[in-house]
């Protein structure tokens, strides 16, 4: 359920893959210990949030597009 959500709602980024795989990496490395803790959680969470911001740019309601 909850990877169903992730995956729609990464698909109106532009990035969406990156998205995926930064997401990816910030949860594997919630899960594995590290030395200097919580410091690259932070910058992994930055990182994938900075990814979420950059939507999809929306066509202007006045243009047409011809084959």
């Amino acid at each position: 359920m909850i990877a169903r959500l992730v995956t729609r709602f990464a698909a109106g980024l532009r990035f969406p893959t990156l998205f995926l795989l930064v997401a990816g990496l910030f949860v594997l490395d919630l899960l594995v210990p590290d030395v200097v803790p919580f410091a690259d959680e932070v910058l992994l969470a930055l990182g994938t949030l900075l990814l979420a911001s950059f939507r999809k740019r929306r066509e202007p309601a006045g243009k047409v597009i011809s084959d």
